[in-house]
């Protein structure tokens, strides 16, 4: 590959996480309906379990789920250079419409006409968040087993409060554990 194709390829890159950075409200996980759709309908860089197992692996790291994922696709695609270059398309709209509304915040002060759109917003964010959870659960959620596991991560989190990560190294050891059985039994002749 040249340098004109390699900078042509970062560029494509940068813009896709660009405008999905910049053209989605809500951040985080209402992002990640706009990241699959474009990385793996779209631009065909990952397949949908690719990026079921991006998803899986970026939630359980620290950090937002959505710069974590560019940085993932990034590095898969160009490698170090990819990562960065997709952290920072996916970054850099936040950067700008930050300043501007806090900018913009500050000149308004309070206005009711703001909260009301924050409110509106906040909800669409839900909605976003919902459709993708249903999404990931009808691609995921295949077995009994994987089923426990997603409601009694719910529980420890939801109900409980549990940080994240333990139920995340549990949900873990359990899928290992889990796998070494099936294994065994597959081996044994047990489980066809």
């Amino acid at each position: 590959m040249t340098k004109k194709d390699k900078a042509k390829e970062l560029f494509v890159l940068f813009l896709a996480f660009f405008k999905t950075g910049f053209f989605t409200v809500g951040g985080g996980y209402a992002m990640i309906p706009i990241i699959q759709r474009v990385i793996v309908e779209e631009k065909k860089w990952l397949t949908e379990t690719e990026m079921i197992d991006c998803l899986a692996v970026c939630q359980a790291l620290p950090g937002a789920i959505a710069v974590n994922a560019a940085t993932y696709i990034g590095n898969k695609r160009n490698g170090i250079t990819g990562a960065a270059v997709a952290t920072i398309g996916m970054l850099m709209p936040s950067v700008i419409c930050i300043t501007a509304v806090v900018l913009l915040l500050g000149a308004l002060g309070q206005s009711t006409y703001i909260s009301g759109a924050f409110t509106a917003i906040k909800a669409s964010a839900c909605g976003l968040i919902t459709v993708t959870v249903f999404d990931m659960a009808k691609k995921v959620l295949r077995k009994p087993f994987h089923w426990t596991v997603a409601l009694l991560v719910f529980i420890a989190i939801g109900i409980f409060e549990i940080m994240a990560v333990i139920p995340i190294i549990l949900g873990g050891t359990a899928g290992i554990v889990y796998t070494a059985v099936k294994r065994k039994r597959i081996d044994a002749g047990e489980d066809q």
